[in-house]
Parts: C-alpha cells; sequence; structure tokens
C-alpha cells in the first residue's frame, strides 16, 4: 500500500512537471507497467484530482489552476537541485536560455518559502508569552530556533541547568516536540550525551544553537513515553489511586483536560470516584489539594495517611501565630 501511495504522488508531481507526459513515460518514471498506470489514474480521478487527457498521443495534464504547492523541499533536496548549474555548466551549449530563467524562477519560489516560514515562526513566537523565573530578570526566549530545529530535524547544541542537581552542562540534542504543561514549555528531545529521550525545560536553556546537523527521526511515540504520567514528573512505579470528589465539584472535575486517561464513576448521591494509575505522586497530590476536603483520597491507604500529615503541618504552621 505504501508503495501504490509513493506511486500516486510521483503521477501527480510528474504531471505537473512535464504537462503532456504520457501513460508510457510515466510507467518509466514509476518503475511500473502502463496498465499499473491506468489503474493509478482512474484511482486519482475518483479521488477528484483533476486528470485529464488531451487525446491520443497527446497524455496528460491537469484541468483548471490545480498544482502542487508549496514546494516543500528538504534542506537536502534544495541542495541538490541547486546544484544543476555548476552540474550542467559543461553541457552549457546545448541547453536553451530558458532552463536558466526557469531554474532562477523555482530558487526564488523555494527562498520566498523559507522566508515566509521563518516570518510565521516569528510572528508566532511573538505572541506567545512566557513567565520569567523568579531568580532571573530577564528570560531567554528560545522558542524560535527550538521551533525551526524541529521542523527541519536540525541537531541542537545547548547549555542547560539542571535545577535538582544545580548543575549546568553542554549537550547535543535532536528536538522532536514542545509541549506546554501548566504555564511553561518543555522539550522532548534525544540527548546524545545520555542516549535517550529525555524531558527538558525550556526556562533552563542558558544557551541554545541550531547545527548543520540534520537528524533521521527515531521510531518515538510520545503517548507511550507520558503513558502513566500525570504532568511532567516520571518515575518507575505504578501507583493505582482512588479519590472521591464531593458532588459539589464533581462536574468541574469532568471537565479537566488531563494528560492521562482516568476512569470515572458516578455515585447515587452525585459524588464521583475518580480512578487513575500513575509513575509518580507529586504532581498529582499538588493538583488534588486545590480541591480541598471535597477530594478524598481513598486508596492507597498510605497516602491517606501522608495527605493527613501534610494537613497537620499545616495547621501546625498556621497555629503558631507570628503576627
Amino acid at each position: 500500500m505504501s508503495e501504490r501511495l509513493i506511486r500516486l504522488v510521483r503521477i501527480i508531481v510528474a504531471i505537473q512537471a512535464s504537462p503532456g507526459i504520457t501513460a508510457k513515460e510515466l510507467a518509466e518514471k514509476c518503475e511500473t507497467t502502463d496498465r499499473t498506470i491506468y489503474r493509478d489514474l482512474d484511482l486519482l480521478s475518483a479521488a477528484h484530482i483533476p486528470i485529464t487527457n488531451e487525446g491520443y498521443g497527446k497524455g496528460y495534464n491537469y484541468l483548471g489552476n490545480f498544482s502542487i504547492y508549496p514546494l516543500d523541499w528538504t534542506d537536502e533536496e534544495a541542495v541538490a537541485f541547486g546544484m544543476l548549474p555548476q552540474i550542467l555548466d559543461q553541457l552549457s551549449h546545448l541547453i536553451p536560455p530558458d532552463f536558466y530563467t526557469a531554474y532562477e524562477k523555482v530558487m526564488a519560489t523555494h527562498h520566498k518559502e523559507k522566508k515566509d516560514l521563518h516570518n510565521i515562526l516569528q510572528q508566532m513566537v511573538s505572541i506567545i508569552q512566557m513567565g520569567t523565573p523568579a531568580f532571573q530578570e530577564q528570560q531567554n526566549n528560545f522558542l524560535s530556533p527550538v521551533i525551526q530545529a524541529i521542523i527541519h530535524s536540525r541537531t541542537l547544541e545547548v547549555v542547560y541547568h539542571t535545577q535538582s542537581r544545580n548543575v549546568t552542562t553542554s549537550r547535543t540534542l535532536d528536538p522532536y516536540y514542545l509541549i506546554p504543561r501548566d504555564h511553561r514549555f518543555y522539550l522532548i528531545a534525544y540527548c546524545h550525551e545520555k542516549e535517550k529521550f529525555l524531558t527538558f525545560r525550556m526556562s533552563r536553556f542558558l544557551e541554545v544553537k541550531q547545527t548543520e546537523q540534520t537528524f533521521k527521526k527515531q521510531d518515538f511515540n510520545i503517548k507511550e513515553y507520558f503513558k502513566h504520567t500525570w504532568s511532567i514528573i516520571q518515575g518507575t512505579e505504578k501507583i493505582h489511586f482512588k479519590v472521591l470528589f464531593h458532588k459539589n465539584i464533581a462536574r468541574y472535575v469532568k471537565e479537566e483536560e488531563l494528560f492521562v486517561k482516568p476512569k470515572l464513576t458516578e455515585k447515587e448521591d452525585g459524588s464521583l470516584l475518580f480512578e487513575v494509575t500513575l509513575n509518580h505522586d507529586r504532581e498529582f497530590l499538588q493538583w488534588i489539594m486545590q480541591y480541598g476536603s471535597d477530594a478524598e483520597i481513598l486508596e492507597p491507604v498510605e497516602y491517606r495517611k501522608k495527605m493527613k500529615q501534610t494537613l497537620l503541618n499545616w495547621l501546625e504552621t498556621y497555629q503558631n501565630e507570628k503576627l
């Protein structure tokens, strides 16, 4: 199926590049038979691609202004195409002048696409407002180079501060995803030094440099990566929580936009039983605490005790009058 899909795309591009191309020529380009090409053309027509035959021996063309745009070249394709004039210099006496004007138009289109994309990225970054960490006077905004690196599969060289260990390191990263969590941005990237995928908080980047090195994306499933993760912090445990929400807030809990899929059971009195399995507890407990006494941890029992101790500590803090 994938081979046929690739062939269909090649047919669409070939007709646009060479209006009047025949079925035989298409078959040669696609390394298949005339009969297969006819079947593919019928399939494309059924998919409302406006292909028309100009008559016997005149080949295929498009009706109206149909075209494949933009070029959407890879960097490698652009470099390869850009080498054409040098390669053809020795044959310049055989090449009509119109080739070079056509070449210039194609390259101009490519450069305009790159400029338009850059402008769109800059506009997008300018409307994304990021907070500033309390310890920093100014936030380093590396969104633009990171987004461009993700789009073009460019490796990054970065300087990163790991807050938990209070160390600053230089790293080489292949960036995959930029995701928002709790009013912050995080980068999911393959770390060359650690040889595995890691999560990096954007505000902890001190330097970000896009290299000329490209990378081929691995088979990476971000849903599997964050499986059983409440927000960002990942652990190795499997903790099954059962929480009972009071009927007064049950409807609001059901509206929460979560990164995991909980099991929800509505009780006769209107309360809501919330069950979820997680690999770390901290972020989930922080979320539970915002609901105060309207949220009761039922299981695991040790977390009931842990929450009780937390509340006793709070009470002790506020019973100690300092005013």
